[in-house]
């Protein structure tokens, strides 16, 4: 590689690691350098192609619009470099790299973020950037490597996916709550209960029931409190504000320590997958793969 071109990759990373931190002193800092010679890299950068890139005060800096088109050729260039390096890596079956993970915000800190946590032992060339969002990103326009998905994957030709786990909810409250209100004994019975709702992406979700012949069937209950947080929704239930349709993989330890109770109202067995999902593209990862076996085998 040429002084000339390795000069431009490491002025092109000052500029990345400066917008993905907020300032030069947080990209100085994670790239091991001084904070002027981030901001000269930054510099020398703006320079070469002729454009201000970056909007600078004393407290901050941000992108101008020439800046953030920039930023997004950037992120493909870098993302590029960092498969180059996987296949190279998968070569000699090394584990390395940055991996960058989406994760549910409550399913995500209380069950994936464990494994990650143990295997980030294992493996100490691999580097991991987790965000939390219940949103449903869009792994190719946000350079997501890896997502964790609760419920319909959907059907992308542009995504591999791998189911890691079964979701199980159940309708509970707690005892506080039925001994006020009494315990509802039918999904009609709900309309005289204060229910408590979870909303993702603007809508409240159903709950999942089974009828009399056992068939699944999705029901909306009057929803009188919206949460939009699973542990807050949990904490809701638990301190009487209502009935919930909570995941075991949430409420469970309150189920067995009695602070939250189950109603008789059957719930389906597998009312949800959770599933890995990744670029098409990254296939070939052996970071994408050793994380993937992990969950599997955590949840399976």
């Amino acid at each position: 590689m040429s002084f000339v071109l390795h000069s431009q990759l490491l002025n092109m990373a000052a500029f990345v690691h400066t917008v993905e931190t907020g300032s030069f002193t947080l990209a100085a800092a994670r790239m091991g350098v001084s904070k002027s010679a981030t901001g000269k890299s930054v510099a020398r950068l703006e320079q070469r192609l002729g454009v201000r890139l970056l909007n600078r005060t004393t407290r901050s800096v941000s992108l101008t619009e020439e800046g953030s088109l920039y930023y997004q050729s950037c992120l493909k260039i870098m993302d590029e470099l960092n498969e180059a390096e996987s296949l190279l890596a998968s070569r000699k079956h090394a584990v390395s790299g940055l991996l960058r993970v989406s994760l549910p915000i409550s399913y995500g800190r209380l069950c994936v973020m464990p494994v990650l946590a143990a295997l980030s032992f294992d493996y100490p060339e691999l580097s991991l950037n987790v965000s939390f969002t219940d949103r449903r990103v869009d792994l190719i326009e946000e350079n997501i490597d890896l997502a964790i998905r609760l419920g319909d994957t959907g059907n992308y030709a542009s995504l591999s996916a791998r189911r890691i786990a079964t979701q199980h909810s159940v309708i509970c409250a707690s005892p506080s709550y039925l001994n006020r209100r009494g315990i509802p004994g039918s999904s009609d019975e709900l309309a005289s209960h204060d229910c408590l709702g979870f909303a993702r992406d603007g809508r409240v979700l159903p709950w999942k029931t089974v009828d009399e012949k056992g068939n699944a069937k999705l029901i909306e209950p009057t929803i009188r409190h919206i949460v939009s947080h699973g542990e807050a929704l949990r904490d809701a239930a638990v301190s009487g504000m209502g009935v919930a349709f909570l995941s075991t993989w949430l409420a469970g330890r309150e189920i067995r320590q009695g602070t939250l109770v189950t109603v008789p109202i059957r719930t389906p067995e597998d009312d949800a997958p959770v599933s890995a999902l990744w670029p098409v593209s990254r296939n070939l990862s052996p970071r994408i793969r050793v994380v993937v076996d992990r969950l599997v085998a955590a949840f399976g």
